[in-house]
């Protein structure tokens, strides 16, 4: 039988002292069997619950829309349960104690509802203690702020989707106090953070509403929280609960050499003497390369998956030449059929392969398309799985395609209520999402994505998602790193920076001083990735982009150790500062510095004319990656100097390459 404590308290005993005084505040505190956990009913304005290890607070929700005078009355499966008479809430202590590998007593409670009926949208609301506490993980987002509690969201389905450049996110949120939050993939979740009503507040609900199956009658809504002695311990432990880890890591050229693609540079002029032209400016500028990548418009049409004649009339012949340079070819490739690629178009709908909507139509549309003009593969269909590979594998086969860059495979694509194939009995769009980089992952490690959820265990390249010409917090250069470092607390260590110098949209390409800027802030990510060339700026550009394109190559192995060691410990390669020092208040609040591995400290210029930057050691020795200097953090180097030519970094004393 379950030991409870039930204790009616009055807020410091105002009843006894006050007539005047209402009772504010009731508590009822249960422990857990076999524990020192507790969970505490706290009866105000809205009732919360608080979980306690002892007489220590460990977190406290506010629940938003869920009233009972009920009492917590003991479940079948050890837990606590509390209904309103008609929705039942159920706690249950998962973990207590100390966890291997994270060298931490973790305390993990799931809160559980299991039925949450048609229409109705309980909402659970954790506060963010702006100013005091910083979070991180979440969405990747288009103005990315990093700590991530400066976001705003109101009632936003979280599915990867075009919107805000959500390509990537778990359904997980960690913090500076040692706790992180992860919503299981059966519950239709929505977030609101920072929102009128939830000001300083990230707050979960559920609902069976569009993006989601509106159908459904009964849905779940689960979620766990767990608490560990700081930020990297909770972290090491949801990636041991949740999060999982790669199986295998990328290519190495692609670290150790840049990826080359037409895309920013050309757009979609693009065909046999453009590719060939651009090949032979990469040689004789003397640039290595570990593959070309070849973007849009080479297709029939879209969906064709064969290249145009008009522009490539002898494929194979060009991806022979480029072979014999010593290159690698890769392919743009999407997941989606235009309407007037009549042929491919007719025959997967004829079998039955493209995502129809509730109403039988398959119309969508995409970047390449007019509203109806276009259909998407249904990747949660085998058949079409197996179909979109054969086609693909043709293409490598017959045409001399190493690998491919595969876009798309958000959620946003789809036709709107769209009818999903599954095993489960609840099928989210979120099924689409994983079967469509599931499929493209098995062509190998030179793959490279731009979306995902729950597929860390994938040994691909993650690429950010297009990132503008700008300096700022308006998808510029600073996102960049802001991304990176969200992709890996999300289980992403293997991420694919955009184009150095961003995609140059609205006629707005890179300067000199962007371009370098944004090709230092690479050196120590995992890849660099060329479209915008140096030799299109001047000597100097030429000169600076070579020596730091080597520094990364000089880099490549640690990078692969890092790489290796994600495979073996889930760890990534790419943290955030505080990683090497979780109880720096000062490193969890820095967004413009990261780290590769826990020896290298990166601080890249990221301010347009600056020429010096001050940046901040955790506790350490680290040397100066640009002199002799040594010194021990935690400190402040201020006034850093930084001409157009240099990459602030800090290597640590002792540090050994591999």
């Amino acid at each position: 039988m379950h030991t409870k404590l039930l204790l009616l308290l009055v807020a410091a005993g105002c009843c006894l002292w006050s007539v005047a005084s209402a009772c504010q505040s009731i508590e009822q505190r249960y422990k857990f069997a076999n524990s020192n956990i507790y969970v505490r009913l706290r009866r105000g304005d809205k009732l919360q619950y608080e979980l306690m290890r002892g007489d220590k607070s460990l977190q406290t929700v506010t629940f938003d829309n869920f009233a009972t005078t009920n009492n917590l009355v003991e479940s079948e499966n050890g837990g606590y349960k509390i209904t309103d008479g008609t929705n039942t809430i159920e706690f249950t202590l998962v973990k207590s104690g100390v966890v291997t590998g994270t060298g931490s007593d973790v305390t993990h409670v799931r809160v559980a509802r299991d039925q949450v009926l048609q229409g109705q949208q309980p909402r659970d609301c954790f506060s963010l203690n702006t100013g005091v506490t910083h979070w991180f993980s979440g969405p990747e987002q288009k103005k990315h702020y990093w700590p991530v509690e400066r976001q705003n969201h109101t009632n936003y389905s979280y599915l990867p989707k075009e919107l805000d450049n959500f390509g990537v996110g778990e359904r997980y949120w960690l913090n500076s106090d040692g706790v992180f939050l992860y919503v299981e993939n059966n519950t239709p979740l929505f977030i609101d953070q920072n929102s009128a009503g939830y000001e300083g507040k990230l707050c979960f609900s559920a609902i069976s509403a569009l993006p989601y199956d509106p159908r459904v009658t009964s849905a779940k809504f689960v979620y766990h929280v767990a608490v560990a002695k700081d930020a990297k311990a909770a972290h090491k432990y949801a990636v041991k609960t949740f999060l999982g880890q790669p199986t295998g890591h990328p290519d190495e050229r692609m670290v150790r050499h840049p990826v080359w693609s037409t895309w920013a540079l050309y757009k979609a002029e693009v065909d046999d003497g453009v590719i060939r032209d651009f090949a032979q400016q990469i040689l004789d500028n003397g640039f290595e390369n570990s593959q070309l990548e070849i973007d849009d418009d080479w297709e029939d049409c879209y969906g064709a998956l064969t290249f145009r004649k008009n522009k490539f009339p002898e494929t194979k012949t060009l991806t022979d030449d480029l072979k014999a340079l010593g290159f690698r070819v890769t392919l743009w490739i999407h997941p989606f059929i235009n309407n007037n690629c009549t042929a491919i178009y007719e025959e997967a709908k004829g079998l039955g392969y493209l995502v129809l909507d509730h109403e039988g139509s398959s119309d969508t549309q995409w970047w390449n398309s007019k509203a109806k003009d276009a259909a998407i593969l249904d990747f949660t269909k085998s058949e079409v799985r197996e179909w979109f590979t054969n086609r693909l594998k043709r293409l490598q086969d017959e045409e001399g395609i190493d690998s491919f860059k595969f876009d798309a495979g958000e959620i946003t694509w789809l036709p709107s209520d769209p009818v999903l194939q599954g095993d489960g009995s609840m099928v989210t769009p979120l099924q689409a999402v994983g079967d469509y980089v599931r499929t493209v992952a098995a062509f190998g490690d030179m793959v490279e994505v731009r979306s995902a959820q729950n597929t860390q265990d994938l040994p691909i390249f993650v690429r950010i998602v297009d990132k503008d010409s700008e300096w700022g917090w308006n998808n510029g250069l600073i996102t960049l790193i802001t991304s990176m470092m969200q992709m890996n607390l999300n289980g992403y260590p293997f991420v694919l920076p955009d184009m150095i110098g961003g995609n140059g949209y609205y006629e707005r390409p890179p300067n000199k001083e962007l371009f370098l800027r944004w090709l230092q802030a690479n050196v120590f990510m995992p890849a660099l990735q060329y479209s915008f060339v140096p030799w299109n700026f001047d000597d100097e550009t030429i000169a600076i982009s070579k020596n730091h394109t080597k520094l990364h190559a000089d880099y490549t192995p640690y990078i692969m150790k890092l790489f290796k060691r994600a495979v073996e410990t889930g760890e990534p390669v790419n943290p955030p500062l505080w990683w090497i020092a979780p109880n720096d208040s000062v490193a969890q609040g820095i967004y413009d510095q990261f780290l590769l591995g826990d020896d290298i400290i990166a601080a890249p210029v990221v301010l347009e004319g600056v020429t010096k930057r001050d940046v901040y050691l955790p506790e350490g020795e680290w040397k100066n990656g640009n002199g002799d200097e040594v010194y021990s953090g935690p400190i402040w180097i201020m006034d850093y100097p930084a001409p157009l030519d240099t990459l602030p970094y800090f290597v640590r004393v002792g540090f050994e390459m591999n």
